[in-house]
């Protein structure tokens, strides 16, 4: 498996057309993206944690008012995917840690956008401090996480959101909320055990029942999502702005 190959990592040129699930996820993050280029300012445009970059060239094609747009990841192979499908005159990638990124010599943005990466970070708060000070004054900042629970069944996830909480990191970093995005992506108990499933079922947590034993409010949590939410996931793309 490369570091491409993830659970993680959406490559849309290699979802193949059999795989529902993977496309259901595609064309949730490439909403995503789309409400961020909706909502973009003119100007310079970071999106950090890029993964493979397309939606970094999605908002580009679609916002020819955004000067130069930037797409940073930690994945050295990402990011040469990225540089070879997607580069052009205003797009440019680079390799780089989301939470040291230019930490020596700050730059300001009209746009950053960093979508499903919150949750993924040790310090969520701090993280969320670092993009909004890479923020210009007037500008945005546009993230999103999942806001049903996730770090149960993801080990890549080490934060739960809520919707609420979520909010509450905007606010404590002194930006306003301007316009909210929400998903859903349902999933029936058939699609569970279908082959375009499995690939992604085998990169999740192993040996759940041991996780639930020594995290017990987890299951807690699980128990009551489901009885609310049925099996569903739940996602919120937020847009703030930084007062001038």
């Amino acid at each position: 498996m490369t570091d491409l190959d993830t659970l993680e990592r959406i490559v849309p040129l290699e979802v193949p057309a059999e795989d529902l699930a993977g496309r259901q996820s595609l064309q949730l993050h490439v909403e995503r993206y789309r409400f961020a280029a909706e909502h973009a300012r003119p100007g310079r445009l970071l999106d950090l944690a890029c993964g493979v970059g397309y939606g970094t060239r999605l908002i580009a094609d679609e916002r020819e008012d955004i000067e130069s747009l930037l797409g940073v990841d930690l994945s050295p192979e990402a990011i040469g995917y990225a540089t070879r499908e997607y580069a052009g005159d205003r797009v440019r990638y680079e390799i780089g840690d989301a939470m040291t990124f230019r930490q020596d010599a700050p730059e300001f943005f009209e746009t950053v956008v960093s979508l499903e990466t919150i949750e993924h970070v040790p310090d969520p708060v701090r993280f969320f401090e670092r993009l909004a000070s890479f923020v210009a004054p007037g500008g945005v900042l546009i993230g999103s996480v999942p806001t049903t629970p996730s770090v149960d069944l993801n080990p890549h996830h080490l934060h739960d959101f809520t919707e609420r909480s979520f909010d509450r990191m905007g606010a404590g970093a002194g930006l306003v909320e301007v316009a909210t995005h929400k998903q859903v992506q349902r999933v029936g108990f058939s699609e569970l055990w279908s082959r375009d499933r499995r690939f992604r079922r085998e990169q999740l947590r192993s040996n759940l029942l041991a996780y639930y034993m020594s995290h017990p409010q987890a299951l807690v949590g699980r128990i009551r999502t489901t009885l609310r939410h049925g099996l569903a996931n739940h996602y919120t793309t937020v847009v703030w702005t930084k007062p001038a």
